[in-house]
Protein backbone atom coordinates (compact mmCIF):
# COMPACT_ATOMS: atom_id res chain seq x y z
CA UNK A 1 0.00 0.00 0.00
CA UNK A 2 2.86 2.25 0.71
CA UNK A 3 3.90 2.35 -3.16
CA UNK A 4 0.71 2.86 -4.46
CA UNK A 5 0.63 5.93 -1.72
CA UNK A 6 4.10 6.92 -2.87
CA UNK A 7 3.22 6.72 -6.87
CA UNK A 8 0.62 9.15 -6.42
CA UNK A 9 2.79 11.87 -6.14
CA UNK A 10 0.60 13.67 -4.13
CA UNK A 11 0.63 12.54 -0.61
CA UNK A 12 3.31 11.46 1.78
CA UNK A 13 4.07 8.95 4.14
CA UNK A 14 4.21 10.24 7.84
CA UNK A 15 4.61 6.79 9.67
CA UNK A 16 4.45 2.79 8.69
CA UNK A 17 3.24 0.71 11.80
CA UNK A 18 1.68 -2.94 12.81
CA UNK A 19 -0.92 -3.29 10.04
CA UNK A 20 -1.15 0.76 9.12
CA UNK A 21 0.33 3.28 7.25
CA UNK A 22 -0.68 7.00 8.18
CA UNK A 23 -0.37 9.46 5.20
CA UNK A 24 -1.18 13.00 4.69
CA UNK A 25 -3.11 13.67 0.90
CA UNK A 26 -4.55 17.14 -0.20
CA UNK A 27 -8.77 16.75 -0.47
CA UNK A 28 -8.19 17.04 -4.16
CA UNK A 29 -5.76 14.54 -4.85
CA UNK A 30 -8.38 11.48 -4.56
CA UNK A 31 -7.98 8.62 -1.65
CA UNK A 32 -9.22 5.64 -3.74
CA UNK A 33 -6.18 3.08 -2.74
CA UNK A 34 -6.54 -0.11 -4.80
CA UNK A 35 -4.06 -2.49 -2.44
CA UNK A 36 -5.78 -0.87 1.36
CA UNK A 37 -7.77 -3.08 3.22
CA UNK A 38 -9.68 0.13 4.29
CA UNK A 39 -9.15 3.70 4.59
CA UNK A 40 -10.09 6.35 7.55
CA UNK A 41 -9.55 9.92 8.65
CA UNK A 42 -8.03 10.68 11.76
CA UNK A 43 -10.60 11.77 14.09
CA UNK A 44 -8.77 11.65 17.48
CA UNK A 45 -5.89 10.81 19.21
CA UNK A 46 -4.26 10.69 22.92
CA UNK A 47 -2.34 8.62 24.99
CA UNK A 48 -3.32 5.12 25.48
CA UNK A 49 -5.96 4.78 28.47
CA UNK A 50 -4.22 1.41 30.48
CA UNK A 51 -5.08 -1.73 30.78
CA UNK A 52 -8.02 -1.59 33.78
CA UNK A 53 -11.38 -1.40 33.00
CA UNK A 54 -11.75 1.69 35.11
CA UNK A 55 -9.17 3.33 32.09
CA UNK A 56 -13.00 3.12 29.96
CA UNK A 57 -14.29 5.99 31.19
CA UNK A 58 -11.31 8.09 29.91
CA UNK A 59 -12.76 7.32 26.27
CA UNK A 60 -15.55 8.94 26.71
CA UNK A 61 -13.64 12.18 27.27
CA UNK A 62 -11.99 11.02 23.51
CA UNK A 63 -14.96 11.24 21.88
CA UNK A 64 -16.01 14.59 23.40
CA UNK A 65 -13.26 15.95 21.56
CA UNK A 66 -13.96 15.14 18.09
CA UNK A 67 -15.10 17.78 15.63
CA UNK A 68 -17.76 16.05 14.43
CA UNK A 69 -18.60 18.91 12.15
CA UNK A 70 -15.17 19.60 10.96
CA UNK A 71 -14.80 15.56 10.43
CA UNK A 72 -18.12 15.87 8.16
CA UNK A 73 -16.86 18.08 6.19
CA UNK A 74 -13.69 16.68 5.38
CA UNK A 75 -14.93 13.20 4.76
CA UNK A 76 -17.51 14.50 2.12
CA UNK A 77 -15.03 16.64 0.42
CA UNK A 78 -12.96 13.66 -0.31
CA UNK A 79 -16.08 11.55 -1.41
CA UNK A 80 -17.44 10.05 1.13
CA UNK A 81 -20.98 10.16 2.26
CA UNK A 82 -22.77 13.20 4.19
CA UNK A 83 -23.85 12.77 7.95
CA UNK A 84 -23.18 9.83 9.87
CA UNK A 85 -26.45 8.04 9.73
CA UNK A 86 -25.92 6.12 12.64
CA UNK A 87 -22.11 5.20 15.04
CA UNK A 88 -20.91 1.27 14.30
CA UNK A 89 -17.47 0.89 16.35
CA UNK A 90 -14.84 -1.84 15.82
CA UNK A 91 -11.97 -1.71 18.43
CA UNK A 92 -8.68 -3.61 18.65
CA UNK A 93 -5.81 -3.29 21.05
CA UNK A 94 -2.20 -5.01 21.67
CA UNK A 95 -1.12 -6.21 25.37
CA UNK A 96 -3.09 -7.39 28.18
CA UNK A 97 -6.16 -5.78 29.28
CA UNK A 98 -9.10 -6.49 32.39
CA UNK A 99 -11.65 -5.61 29.11
CA UNK A 100 -12.51 -6.34 25.81
CA UNK A 101 -13.20 -4.82 22.57
CA UNK A 102 -16.90 -4.54 23.35
CA UNK A 103 -16.06 -2.93 26.20
CA UNK A 104 -13.81 -0.46 24.12
CA UNK A 105 -16.69 -0.35 21.62
CA UNK A 106 -19.28 0.58 24.33
CA UNK A 107 -17.57 3.15 26.17
CA UNK A 108 -17.02 4.91 23.38
CA UNK A 109 -19.75 4.57 20.87
CA UNK A 110 -23.15 5.83 22.50
CA UNK A 111 -21.02 8.97 23.56
CA UNK A 112 -20.39 9.69 19.97
CA UNK A 113 -24.18 8.79 18.91
CA UNK A 114 -25.31 11.14 21.89
CA UNK A 115 -23.40 14.00 20.56
CA UNK A 116 -24.21 13.33 16.53
CA UNK A 117 -27.51 12.69 17.48
CA UNK A 118 -27.72 9.33 15.54
CA UNK A 119 -28.50 5.97 17.16
CA UNK A 120 -25.60 3.17 18.01
CA UNK A 121 -25.35 -0.12 16.93
CA UNK A 122 -22.99 -2.22 19.65
CA UNK A 123 -21.42 -5.53 18.10
CA UNK A 124 -21.52 -6.73 21.14
CA UNK A 125 -24.30 -9.07 20.20
CA UNK A 126 -22.89 -10.38 17.05
CA UNK A 127 -25.32 -8.86 14.24
CA UNK A 128 -24.44 -6.57 11.65
CA UNK A 129 -25.17 -2.77 11.73
CA UNK A 130 -27.97 -1.38 9.50
CA UNK A 131 -27.32 -0.01 5.72
CA UNK A 132 -26.24 3.88 6.40
CA UNK A 133 -24.04 3.48 9.65
CA UNK A 134 -21.07 5.08 9.53
CA UNK A 135 -17.80 2.80 10.55
CA UNK A 136 -15.35 4.12 13.20
CA UNK A 137 -12.16 2.32 14.75
CA UNK A 138 -10.47 1.97 18.00
CA UNK A 139 -7.04 0.73 18.55
CA UNK A 140 -5.30 0.37 21.17
CA UNK A 141 -1.56 -0.05 20.61
CA UNK A 142 0.05 0.76 24.13
CA UNK A 143 1.19 4.46 23.41
CA UNK A 144 -2.13 6.18 21.84
CA UNK A 145 -5.56 5.56 21.76
CA UNK A 146 -6.11 6.52 18.09
CA UNK A 147 -10.07 7.38 16.95
CA UNK A 148 -10.58 6.64 12.93
CA UNK A 149 -13.67 7.47 10.72
CA UNK A 150 -14.26 5.19 7.37
CA UNK A 151 -13.90 7.10 4.65
CA UNK A 152 -16.53 5.26 2.33
CA UNK A 153 -19.75 3.68 3.40
CA UNK A 154 -17.96 0.13 3.51
CA UNK A 155 -14.91 -1.06 4.16
CA UNK A 156 -12.29 -0.65 0.89
CA UNK A 157 -11.59 -4.40 0.36
CA UNK A 158 -15.24 -5.04 -0.34
CA UNK A 159 -15.73 -4.62 -3.88
CA UNK A 160 -19.06 -3.51 -5.61
CA UNK A 161 -18.15 -6.13 -8.05
CA UNK A 162 -17.37 -8.79 -6.46
CA UNK A 163 -20.92 -10.06 -5.44
CA UNK A 164 -20.15 -14.12 -6.90
CA UNK A 165 -16.96 -15.98 -5.36
CA UNK A 166 -15.65 -19.37 -4.95
CA UNK A 167 -13.31 -21.26 -2.88
CA UNK A 168 -9.94 -19.80 -2.68
CA UNK A 169 -11.13 -16.47 -3.90
CA UNK A 170 -8.25 -13.89 -3.61
CA UNK A 171 -8.38 -10.82 -1.57
CA UNK A 172 -9.00 -7.84 -3.59
CA UNK A 173 -6.05 -5.86 -2.30
CA UNK A 174 -4.04 -8.61 -2.75
CA UNK A 175 -4.63 -8.48 -6.56
CA UNK A 176 -4.18 -4.95 -6.70
CA UNK A 177 -0.62 -5.18 -5.28
CA UNK A 178 -0.07 -8.10 -7.66
CA UNK A 179 -1.17 -5.63 -10.57
CA UNK A 180 0.65 -2.66 -9.58
CA UNK A 181 3.73 -5.07 -9.26
CA UNK A 182 3.26 -6.11 -12.80
CA UNK A 183 3.74 -2.87 -14.08
CA UNK A 184 0.84 -2.85 -16.26
CA UNK A 185 0.35 -0.59 -19.33
CA UNK A 186 -2.53 -0.08 -21.83
CA UNK A 187 -2.40 -2.09 -25.05
CA UNK A 188 -0.66 -4.89 -23.34
CA UNK A 189 -1.64 -8.55 -23.62
CA UNK A 190 -2.72 -9.63 -19.66
CA UNK A 191 -3.54 -13.51 -19.08
CA UNK A 192 -4.62 -15.60 -15.93
CA UNK A 193 -4.57 -18.66 -16.75
CA UNK A 194 -6.35 -20.25 -13.04
CA UNK A 195 -8.88 -17.06 -13.05
CA UNK A 196 -11.34 -18.80 -10.83
CA UNK A 197 -13.64 -15.56 -10.07
CA UNK A 198 -11.70 -13.08 -12.22
CA UNK A 199 -10.65 -11.42 -9.42
CA UNK A 200 -6.90 -10.37 -10.67
CA UNK A 201 -8.44 -9.36 -14.32
CA UNK A 202 -10.81 -7.10 -12.66
CA UNK A 203 -8.47 -5.08 -10.91
CA UNK A 204 -5.42 -5.06 -13.71
CA UNK A 205 -8.60 -3.18 -15.22
CA UNK A 206 -9.38 -0.66 -12.68
CA UNK A 207 -5.91 -0.17 -11.76
CA UNK A 208 -4.76 0.02 -15.73
CA UNK A 209 -7.73 0.50 -18.29
CA UNK A 210 -6.83 -0.21 -21.76
CA UNK A 211 -5.36 -3.44 -21.71
CA UNK A 212 -6.72 -6.88 -23.07
CA UNK A 213 -7.46 -9.15 -20.54
CA UNK A 214 -8.21 -13.18 -20.95
CA UNK A 215 -8.94 -16.00 -18.01
CA UNK A 216 -9.09 -19.09 -18.35
CA UNK A 217 -10.18 -21.96 -15.86
CA UNK A 218 -11.33 -25.44 -16.16
CA UNK A 219 -13.79 -24.74 -13.35
CA UNK A 220 -17.25 -24.51 -15.18
CA UNK A 221 -18.43 -22.71 -11.62
CA UNK A 222 -15.34 -20.07 -11.49
CA UNK A 223 -16.04 -19.04 -15.50
CA UNK A 224 -19.40 -18.32 -14.00
CA UNK A 225 -18.66 -16.18 -11.11
CA UNK A 226 -15.97 -14.51 -13.59
CA UNK A 227 -18.42 -13.67 -16.58
CA UNK A 228 -20.90 -12.06 -13.78
CA UNK A 229 -17.90 -10.36 -11.98
CA UNK A 230 -16.62 -8.96 -15.02
CA UNK A 231 -20.19 -7.60 -16.56
CA UNK A 232 -19.01 -4.08 -17.79
CA UNK A 233 -15.28 -4.75 -18.05
CA UNK A 234 -13.42 -5.99 -21.07
CA UNK A 235 -12.34 -9.41 -19.26
CA UNK A 236 -12.68 -12.05 -21.28
CA UNK A 237 -13.50 -15.95 -20.13
CA UNK A 238 -12.70 -18.65 -21.40
CA UNK A 239 -12.54 -22.54 -20.78
CA UNK A 240 -8.66 -23.90 -20.94
CA UNK A 241 -6.17 -26.10 -18.97
CA UNK A 242 -3.14 -23.97 -17.68
CA UNK A 243 -1.06 -27.15 -18.71
CA UNK A 244 -2.05 -26.79 -22.65
CA UNK A 245 -3.34 -22.97 -23.04
CA UNK A 246 -4.66 -22.14 -26.55
CA UNK A 247 -1.89 -19.19 -26.98
CA UNK A 248 0.86 -18.99 -29.50
CA UNK A 249 4.11 -18.61 -28.35
CA UNK A 250 5.58 -15.42 -26.79
CA UNK A 251 2.13 -14.21 -26.69
CA UNK A 252 1.31 -12.66 -23.42
CA UNK A 253 3.07 -9.76 -22.45
CA UNK A 254 1.67 -10.18 -18.85
CA UNK A 255 0.64 -12.85 -16.45
CA UNK A 256 -1.24 -12.64 -13.05
CA UNK A 257 -2.35 -15.59 -11.56
CA UNK A 258 -3.09 -17.62 -8.09
CA UNK A 259 -2.20 -21.12 -9.17
CA UNK A 260 -4.21 -23.70 -7.65
CA UNK A 261 -1.51 -25.58 -5.97
CA UNK A 262 -4.02 -27.30 -3.95
CA UNK A 263 -3.13 -25.58 -0.61
CA UNK A 264 -7.44 -24.62 -0.73
CA UNK A 265 -8.19 -25.32 -4.23
CA UNK A 266 -6.82 -28.83 -5.67
CA UNK A 267 -4.97 -28.73 -9.45
CA UNK A 268 -7.29 -30.02 -11.89
CA UNK A 269 -6.84 -31.54 -15.76
CA UNK A 270 -2.74 -31.55 -16.60
CA UNK A 271 -1.67 -29.71 -13.71
CA UNK A 272 -2.76 -33.00 -10.94
CA UNK A 273 -0.06 -33.55 -9.54
CA UNK A 274 2.71 -32.22 -12.39
CA UNK A 275 3.14 -28.31 -10.99
CA UNK A 276 6.22 -28.14 -13.85
CA UNK A 277 3.69 -27.73 -16.53
CA UNK A 278 2.15 -24.97 -15.50
CA UNK A 279 5.79 -23.38 -14.99
CA UNK A 280 6.67 -24.87 -19.01
CA UNK A 281 3.20 -23.23 -20.35
CA UNK A 282 3.63 -19.90 -18.43
CA UNK A 283 7.79 -19.97 -19.67
CA UNK A 284 6.07 -20.18 -23.40
CA UNK A 285 3.53 -17.41 -23.84
CA UNK A 286 5.21 -15.10 -21.46
CA UNK A 287 7.04 -12.23 -24.34
CA UNK A 288 10.68 -12.39 -24.46
CA UNK A 289 10.42 -8.95 -22.16
CA UNK A 290 7.30 -10.20 -20.39
CA UNK A 291 6.41 -10.14 -16.79
CA UNK A 292 4.53 -12.63 -14.38
CA UNK A 293 3.36 -12.21 -11.20
CA UNK A 294 1.97 -15.40 -9.27
CA UNK A 295 1.10 -16.33 -5.77
CA UNK A 296 3.09 -19.00 -4.28
CA UNK A 297 2.69 -20.78 -0.59
CA UNK A 298 6.07 -21.07 -0.56
CA UNK A 299 9.62 -21.20 -2.09
CA UNK A 300 9.48 -24.73 -3.10
CA UNK A 301 8.09 -24.19 -6.71
CA UNK A 302 10.70 -21.70 -7.78
CA UNK A 303 12.60 -24.57 -9.01
CA UNK A 304 10.42 -25.46 -11.23
CA UNK A 305 10.32 -21.88 -12.83
CA UNK A 306 14.17 -21.94 -13.12
CA UNK A 307 14.42 -25.12 -15.02
CA UNK A 308 12.10 -23.33 -17.77
CA UNK A 309 13.87 -19.77 -17.65
CA UNK A 310 12.41 -17.67 -15.57
CA UNK A 311 14.48 -16.07 -13.08
CA UNK A 312 12.39 -14.00 -9.70
CA UNK A 313 13.00 -10.25 -10.22
CA UNK A 314 10.82 -9.65 -6.56
CA UNK A 315 9.97 -11.68 -3.96
CA UNK A 316 7.84 -10.47 -0.97
CA UNK A 317 5.71 -11.94 1.82
CA UNK A 318 2.47 -11.38 2.83
CA UNK A 319 0.62 -11.89 5.85
CA UNK A 320 -2.93 -13.16 4.51
CA UNK A 321 -5.69 -14.52 6.73
CA UNK A 322 -2.74 -16.24 8.81
CA UNK A 323 -0.88 -18.05 5.99
CA UNK A 324 1.97 -16.01 4.81
CA UNK A 325 2.38 -16.74 0.84
CA UNK A 326 5.08 -15.16 -1.25
CA UNK A 327 4.37 -12.82 -4.29
CA UNK A 328 7.03 -13.09 -6.39
CA UNK A 329 7.52 -11.62 -9.76
CA UNK A 330 9.43 -13.27 -13.00
CA UNK A 331 11.24 -12.93 -15.75
CA UNK A 332 12.90 -14.54 -18.80
CA UNK A 333 16.65 -14.95 -17.62
CA UNK A 334 18.76 -12.65 -19.91
CA UNK A 335 21.62 -14.39 -21.73
CA UNK A 336 24.42 -13.03 -20.76
CA UNK A 337 26.94 -10.92 -22.98
CA UNK A 338 30.75 -11.80 -23.98
CA UNK A 339 33.19 -9.82 -22.33
CA UNK A 340 35.26 -8.03 -25.02
CA UNK A 341 39.04 -7.87 -24.85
Amino acid sequence: MSTEILRSGSASIDSIVHREVAYRAPADAGTRLHTADDVFLLARRRADIGGHKGDLAALAGLARGVDLDALSRERAARGGPPGFGGIEISASYLGRRTYNRYDIEDALGPVLAERAGVPYHSRRRGDPPPPGYSGWRLTLDGDHATLLLRLGERPTHRRPYKDHGIPGTLHPPVAAAMAHAAGLEPGQQVLDPCCGAGTLLIEAHHLVPGTTLLGFDLDPAARRAARLNATGTPVAIGRADAAALPLPDRSIDRVLCNPPWGDQVDARGGLAGRPERWWRELARVLSGDGRAVVLLPDAHGLGHALGTGLVPTHVQQLSLFGSHPLMVRLEHRRPRKRARR
